[in-house]
Order: structure tokens, then C-alpha cells, then sequence
């Protein structure tokens, strides 16, 4: 079973591992909590009068705190009309005339041989996304960032200066590169305070797609638009299959509502629950991403998922699609799918063929949840348009196309992994939640809600829960289940060359179960199984996405020295705590 069959699993209908013991199906939940809303709510057109002038009121607060846009099927909560995030709000270049900022620009390609050096500046810029226009931020002023391309086995040197308004660094997502250059405040460098710079000298021993963003606070500044790929060529010409034309799909989301973007947490996330889930859909930082291509033409899409919490589950029409490669690595053999899911900092390599002529759209297909009816309902953003005009194309490479290849190099490096399916792990995760100074409210009509788990949370369910709750007041938490330790209190270490499994499961018991993205930095693993299910086709991963309920066991090569972080990569998550460090001797 590969990660791409939890579109099967869990997308297409709505189901995935059993709830927990004793747990009830979605109806009971919602006649539970209408039921305990009633009990809430105040009596009378009057008191709903008020309700509305109170939330009304809010939503106009010039400056400060604005209600997040809701689902008009998800009512208030009642007790939270007035109720707003303990931190205080936090906008680029607050005080600033918006239209004194440079424009911001698309992202340009940048070649970079061995030993080249390039100067990346962290700016502030301005942009307008659904007609308001508003200071976000910018890798050389672009969005994306400059996409770096670089050939596989060379070092380049990345200068970084910040000219934002706080500190920052740049981690190198899902580079093997040396410890010192990872980009972790503290843990591998000081911060980028204002005004300084840092040199970055970036190996690259994998070919594959790679990218970069911040790791400090990244669910603001990332979401402000810190993030850019680097692509990693292999010296084979046949690496990959062949294609006609290549192009980047940066998928991602933010969240705004007539005022443009709702503000994000200054202190601490805000969103801290569910992360902060975006209305806006984002294609390569554009809200109409459009391409031409002609019928039969080879189609290969590198897809990187920057948003801050959103699963994509993307759909490319009816059309063929070819899944080829991850993280880190082609997979042991080329499968077709009809859709691929990609969870926050995993990237998919995909060739897909259009035979007709038309308009096509790349779409985020799911089943999504009203946590408040406790309902599953299909769900469709468009994320761009592909136009299939012009002649046809029909020759070597559209013939190729129909091959499924299997990748020898790849099976052979993998087939040693197998013999470790039946040893035990030699560590255990639990991911789990703690809450403390929660409204009442929301304890309440959480611990209704959790009546029913979905496996996997498609969209902001709760929007007023979740932006109540603040990186303060949540504590999201992976457990060593061996000696109890939490967070920053594990530190395991290992010697280089080690392969260590880890069994990480996703507890469905507890205030707000969840999926999370696991991320291993500066390492590479395989997932060997999923819920005791062996995985038939192994890939190199540095991201993988657990579901509510479900255990998910990793081999990681242990190849690379230093001190590592392992963590979720739902930003907000990892700013509340759900992280902690390893060592690789070397």
C-alpha cells in the first residue's frame, strides 16, 4: 500500500480507521451538541438580535480582530459572541502606506553550478489577492521564491540577508546537508535578527524537488509567502521518464474575508486546534493559475504542498495520471492513480497526458465535515485551468507514456528495508493534545464533538473554535511511550549508518484528535506499513502524513550527523510544542 492509496482509504469515502471504542457515528454527535447548544443558547428574537449586533460588532474592530469567515451551516457557538484569541493580532508592516512597498514579483528560475553563490534577500513587498491589496513578504521580492535548480552531488552557497520586521532563518526542507546549515534557531544557528545576514553552503546528494521557508514562526511568515523550491537534477537523462515539458504546481492556501487577510497571532498561533486553514486557494502564489498544452502532450508536475495545514487531495480532471516520485526518490515502480494526496511539505512528482481538447481543471477534491451537523459533504476548489488546445501531439514520448517503468536501482535499494516489517520498533510515538484555559464553551462542545473522529481533517471544520484557540492555551504533544517523555524532553541518539523504526500512532482519544505530517530533518526513511499493512512500493520520504487512529512505522536511514529535529509540520502544531531533537553521532 503507498501513501498515494489513502485517496482510496480515506478521501473517497470518507472512511479510514474505526473510531475509537464506544464512540458513536457522526449523527449522534451532532443531536448530542444541537442539543447542548440549545441548552447554551439565549431564549428569544431578542437575544439572537444581540448575538448578531455582538458578532457584528467584532467583525467591524478597525485594526484588532476580525471574526474568521464561517460556513453558513455552522452556526456560533453560543458564549462566544465576544470572545477573541488571548494574543494580540499581528499584520505585515502594520502603520506602513501599503503602497509605498515594492510590487511583488513571479518567481524566476535561478541555474546554479558547484561552487556558485546566490544572494537571496527576505523582504517585504505588496501584493493583492482577491482585490485587496496588502504587505505580505517575499524571497528576492517573488512569489514563490526564486526557484533554485541545481545539479545532484554539487554544493552552493545561499547568502541570506533579512530586511523584515522580525528574526528568521531558512531550513532547507528534506536536504541531506551538513547539520550547521539545517536553518533551526538555536538548535543548528542563531536567528537572522533585522539587518544581518547568513551564508548557507547547501550539498545536495538526493535529486528530487526540494524546498525552503522559515523555521521561526513559520505559520505566520511562510504564510506571508516566505517559501520557494529548489530543484535537484540527476546526471541520468532517463532519471525520470520522458516527458515533453515540465511545471511546478506550489500549492497552497491563506485566509481572508471582505477586509482582506485575518490577522495572525503576534505572541503565539492562533488557529492552534486545527491549524490555520485558508479560504483562498493558492496555485505558485496566484488565485488563477492557468496553463496551455496540447492533446497528447507529456505533462510532468512537481507538487509541493507550502500551506500552513491543509491536505490536498488533487484531481487533475478524468485525465491519466502517472505517479512517479516523492520526497526524496522515484518510487520503486510508477503506478497509475486518479488522485494524488500531498499533506503539508510533501512533494509528488506526477505525468499526466490531456487527450482532448477543452478545458481541464486541477482541483482539490475531498469529503468535507461540518463538525456542527456531524455531516460528510463532497467538496471541490478549483486550483487551476489547464486549456488543451492545438494540435495533437503523437509521438516517442506520448507512446512512452503508457509504460509503467520499474525503477531497478531504486527495488534494490529498498529490498534490504523489508527484512525490518517483522522486527519490533525500537521506539514508539503517541501524538496526542493537552489544553489548558480554553473557554468553556469550547470544552463543551469539543468533548461532544469527538463523539466521532474523521481520520482526516479536509477542512476547517470549527472556524470559530479554532481561531479561539491560541499556541498558549494548546499543547500538542509526541510521547515516547517507553519513558513518558514529551516534546523537547525526548532526545534519543543514534550512530551513523543506524536504520531505527519508529511506530508513531495517532491516538484517537483525546481533546481534538487530529492528522499530522511527521517530518524528519536532514535524514530520509521509507514508511514500511500502515496499520500493520506492508507497503508494496517504497519511496525515500522526509514527510508523511498519520491519520486519526492509525499507526504509521518508518525506517530511518540514519546517514547524516548532527542534531536533528523530528516534528509535525502543521505550523501551528509545531509552534505548540509538537517537536523534539535527536542526535546522529558520527
Amino acid at each position: 500500500m503507498t501513501d498515494a492509496s489513502l485517496a482510496t482509504r480515506v478521501i473517497s469515502t470518507g472512511k479510514g480507521p474505526a473510531p475509537a471504542a464506544g464512540r458513536g457515528l457522526a449523527p449522534a454527535a451532532a443531536v448530542l451538541l444541537a442539543v447542548a447548544t440549545a441548552a447554551l443558547l439565549p431564549a428569544g428574537p431578542v437575544a439572537a438580535q444581540e448575538m448578531d449586533h455582538a458578532a457584528h460588532m467584532m467583525h467591524g474592530m478597525d485594526g484588532g480582530w476580525r471574526m474568521p469567515p464561517m460556513d453558513p451551516n455552522m452556526p456560533m457557538i453560543p458564549g462566544l459572541e465576544m470572545a477573541l484569541p488571548p494574543v494580540e493580532p499581528f499584520l505585515a508592516a502594520a502603520g506602513i502606506d501599503v503602497m509605498t512597498l515594492p510590487e511583488a514579483r513571479p518567481s524566476e528560475v535561478v541555474h546554479l553550478e558547484a561552487g556558485d553563490t546566490f544572494n537571496v534577500d527576505v523582504t517585504i513587498v505588496r501584493r493583492t489577492l482577491n482585490d485587496h491589496t496588502a504587505a505580505m513578504y517575499g524571497y528576492n521580492g517573488q512569489y514563490p521564491g526564486p526557484l533554485i535548480r541545481a545539479p545532484q552531488g554539487s554544493t552552493v552557497v545561499v547568502r541570506v540577508t533579512n530586511r523584515i520586521e522580525s528574526p528568521t532563518t531558512v531550513h532547507w526542507h528534506g536536504l541531506r546537508l551538513e547539520n550547521r546549515f539545517d536553518g533551526v534557531e538555536t538548535l543548528t544557528q542563531d536567528p537572522i535578527e533585522v539587518g544581518e545576514s547568513f551564508t548557507y553552503e547547501l550539498h545536495v546528494p538526493d535529486a528530487g524537488m526540494f524546498w525552503y521557508h522559515p523555521h521561526m514562526r513559520e505559520d505566520v511568515q511562510q504564510d506571508l509567502g516566505l517559501y520557494g523550491n529548489l530543484l535537484v537534477s540527476s546526471p541520468d537523462p532517463d532519471y525520470y521518464g520522458p516527458a515533453h515539458r515540465e511545471e511546478m504546481l506550489v500549492l497552497d492556501d491563506i485566509l481572508m474575508d471582505d477586509q482582506g487577510f485575518i490577522p495572525w497571532g503576534r505572541e503565539a498561533p492562533t488557529h492552534a486546534l486545527m491549524g490555520r486553514f485558508g479560504n483562498v486557494m493558492l496555485v505558485n502564489g496566484v488565485t488563477a493559475h492557468g496553463l496551455q498544452v496540447r492533446p497528447g502532450e507529456v505533462v510532468r508536475f512537481f507538487m509541493t504542498n507550502v500551506a500552513n495545514t491543509r491536505t490536498f487531495n488533487v484531481t487533475f480532471g478524468s485525465a491519466h495520471v502517472k505517479l512517479v516520485a516523492s520526497d526524496v526518490s522515484r518510487f520503486e515502480r510508477e503506478t497509475w492513480v486518479s488522485s494524488v494526496v500531498i499533506a503539508p511539505a510533501e512533494r509528488y512528482v506526477v505525468d499526466v497526458v490531456f487527450p482532448e481538447e477543452g478545458e481541464v481543471a486541477i482541483a482539490n477534491t475531498i469529503q468535507a465535515i461540518n463538525h456542527f451537523r456531524g455531516e460528510f459533504y463532497p467538496h471541490v476548489d478549483t486550483l487551476a485551468l489547464v486549456t488543451v488546445a492545438g494540435s495533437p501531439v503523437a509521438d516517442q514520448v506520448t507512446e512512452a507514456y503508457e509504460t509503467l517503468r520499474g525503477i531497478e536501482g531504486m527495488a534494490a535499494e529498498t529490498e534490504a528495508m523489508r527484512g525490518h516489517l517483522g522486527r519490533a520498533p525500537d521506539y514508539t510515538l503517541e501524538a496526542t493534545v493537552r489544553v489548558q484555559g480554553l473557554p468553556l464553551p469550547i470544552i463543551r462542545s469539543m468533548e461532544m464533538d469527538t463523539l466521532y473522529i474523521p481520520p482526516m481533517e479536509w477542512n476547517d471544520a470549527m472556524p470559530m473554535m479554532n481561531w479561539l484557540s491560541s499556541g498558549t492555551q494548546v499543547t500538542w504533544i509526541l510521547r515516547d511511550l517507553a519513558t513518558g517523555r514529551e516534546n523537547d524532553d525526548i532526545h534519543w541518539t543514534f550512530q551513523r549508518g543506524d536504520l531505527v523504526k519508529i511506530r508513531v500512532f495517532n491516538s484517537p482519544v483525546s481533546f481534538h484528535p487530529m492528522n499530522h505530517p511527521i517530518h524528519v530533518h536532514g535524514q530520509r526513511f521509507v514508511v514500511l506499513a500502515r496499520d500493520d499493512v506492508p507497503n508494496d512500493n517504497l519511496v525515500w520520504k522526509d514527510t508523511a502524513i498519520l491519520p486519526v487512529g492509525s499507526t504509521m512505522d518508518i525506517l530511518v536511514e540514519m546517514s547524516n550527523p548532527g542534531d536533528w529535529m523530528l516534528h509535525c509540520h502543521i505550523a501551528e502544531h509545531l509552534s505548540a510544542g509538537m517537536m523534539f531533537h535527536f542526535t546522529v553521532e558520527e
